[in-house]
């Protein structure tokens, strides 16, 4: 490293001291905390996204937000240039970067990094894109990631304004793919390929009041202003789109509003009542890269929530009927047909009646630790991955080869069978294509393929809804001194250290002899229960299933006391 570049660093970075026990982690969220606690860590997080695009040699993007939290929270992550996210062999360096106690120490880190990666400084121009949402602390945070940046020669700031995250994970994609990647050319993108996919939709017969309308929850966000744009560009005449909670109406972001809200809650957000009643309603989160819906009730006070396990089933059917109809050959032979290998992402958080259901579809299911970066990577090994958090967070990916049969398979169906369902059926899949995010998961990408599904299937919200009915479950969280003593395998659903409270687990949720019979019953119907360690504080997550809520309630309480005597002080 010359003598320039390290100079540069230091006089940086001296303006920007670490805050004393403020230690931050990397995670799938990238670093995320009280926004006045953020501007020594924001400014190394440009350094970092200065590195990861010299190292790389792409364009690179650093989103300033801290998603569904409170407003006076914020945070920033990096997005590679494939618009995914940072590449996990690059977290403990980020962690390392925002924990270095003094200048010295930082430019010390850097420079044994930057052996190790074989990243070289030689002032060749690279971008790192840098957007924001609508926190009031972006601004000054913004300003400590273009100094961050600024720090490493050759490297320069973009500033793309107020995004949701997926436009600028969209963005960052379409720079490196030598596309127009500008904020226009996503809504551009989107209203074409779903005005695209409507115009080639069956409509079904079933008819409910409200079908053709969804009213949207924008969480007083991004998210909310971003689908106002959309929808004066789409000019729907067959469906009608309320945005309420925008932000324009003066509410606070993420508060009694948004998908985070609403998932958890099981309430109608701020704005939302008796007048919504039989209603397709939707919430996004605070950056939208989460999507749910839900209906009013007309009495009760909980809601029909349809979380992200049931949007991945309405995607999975939708697609697995389309490659059906498409693998049906028409009367002149196209040659052969594609060996395509659909794949669905699961976490151990989905409710296991959703697993079931997909199962029965004939779908493979994988599952992989919590966290999007996980379940990502897995489905990118599917020519079809479809991956959703029961927290409205997902996507769909398709193959580069299989886009390029596809493509072919359309082409050649247009001779032989032009107009054909089977030619439909290749369109709407490239359509789909087009009009998902393979970034990362969009919320406004994802509604509008909800609302033509739904469409093409003439299904109200209801009859999506009864899909398959969700076992009762519950979460609770228990204080423990040393999170990281728990570890676990199986995709989060075994603990292999400390082993005796797998043992105690799988006592309590397993069998027991019935006194009046000599068979084993179950102790909880349908029960299933495992832990894991939270990433950001020193508890122990519980989450137990079973066929009745007072079953559910009674295994996650039995295990939280089971935690907190191997390794707690009390639960909360």
């Amino acid at each position: 490293m010359e003598e320039a570049q390290r100079s540069l660093l230091l006089s940086s970075a001296v303006r920007f001291p670490p805050l004393e026990g403020a230690r931050l982690s990397y995670g799938t969220a990238g670093f995320r905390t009280d926004a006045s606690l953020l501007r020594s860590t924001v400014f190394r997080a440009g350094i970092l996204a200065a590195l990861r695009a010299l190292k790389t040699r792409s364009v690179i993007g650093l989103v300033i937000t801290a998603s569904h939290n409170k407003v006076s929270d914020n945070g920033v992550k990096i997005a590679d240039p494939t618009g995914e996210m940072l590449s996990q062999d690059w977290e403990p360096f980020a962690d390392s970067l925002a924990a270095a106690p003094s200048p010295d120490h930082l430019l010390k880190g850097i420079i044994e990094f930057a052996e190790f990666e074989k990243i070289e400084f030689d002032g060749r121009k690279v971008e790192v894109l840098i957007g924001r949402d609508t926190r009031p602390s972006g601004q000054s945070l913004l300003e400590a990631a273009k100094l961050g940046i600024g720090s490493i020669i050759g490297a320069v700031a973009v500033d793309v304004g107020i995004l949701t995250t997926p436009q600028l994970h969209w963005m960052v994609r379409a720079s490196n793919c030598s596309t127009q990647a500008s904020e226009f050319d996503y809504f551009e993108q989107l209203s074409r390929s779903f005005r695209c996919l409507m115009d080639l939709i069956l409509g079904g017969s079933e008819s409910n009041e409200g079908n053709d309308k969804v009213v949207v929850d924008g969480a007083n966000g991004v998210g909310g202003e971003k689908l106002l744009v959309l929808k004066e560009m789409l000019n729907l005449k067959d469906l009608e789109i309320e945005v309420r909670n925008s932000g324009r109406e003066g509410g606070v972001l993420n508060e009694g509003v948004g998908a985070d809200f609403v998932q958890k809650e099981k309430v109608v957000p701020s704005g939302f009542g008796p007048q919504d009643v039989g209603i397709r309603c939707a919430s996004l989160d605070g950056d939208a890269d989460r999507l749910v819906y839900f209906t009013a009730p007309s009495s009760s006070s909980k809601i029909e929530l349809v979380d992200g396990d049931k949007i991945l089933s309405l995607f999975a059917v939708f697609i697995k009927e389309e490659l059906s109809i498409l693998n049906k050959e028409p009367d002149a032979s196209t040659g052969d047909d594609y060996q395509c290998r659909i794949g669905v992402v699961q976490t151990a958080y989905a409710n296991g009646a959703s697993t079931d259901y997909l199962k029965r579809l004939g779908l493979e299911v994988f599952f992989t630790p919590t966290g999007v970066k996980y379940l990502h990577q897995k489905a990118t090994q599917y020519d079809i991955g479809i991956y959703f958090e029961a927290n409205g967070h997902g996507t769909i990916l398709f193959s580069e080869p299989f886009l390029r049969w596809l493509d072919a398979k359309n082409n050649e169906l247009s001779s032989v069978a032009k107009g054909s369902e089977q030619q439909k059926a290749a369109l709407r899949l490239l359509a789909v294509s087009k009009l998902i995010n393979p970034a990362v998961g969009d919320a406004l990408s994802g509604m509008l393929l909800v609302e033509a599904i739904l469409r093409h299937k003439g299904w109200s919200i209801h009859r999506w809804s009864e899909l398959y009915h969700d076992l009762p479950s519950k979460q609770l969280k228990v204080k423990v001194v040393d999170r990281t003593a728990v570890v676990t395998a199986n995709a989060e659903t075994e603990v292999v250290k400390p082993p005796s409270i797998q043992e105690a687990i799988n006592a309590e949720t397993g069998t027991f002899a019935a006194y009046d019979t000599c068979c084993l019953k179950a102790k909880y119907p349908q029960g299933r229960c495992f832990i894991r360690p939270s990433g950001t504080e020193d508890v122990i997550r519980v989450y137990a299933e079973a066929s009745t809520q007072d079953a559910a309630d009674s295994l996650a309480n039995s295990v939280a006391k089971l935690v907190d005597k191997f390794l707690g002080h009390g639960s909360s």
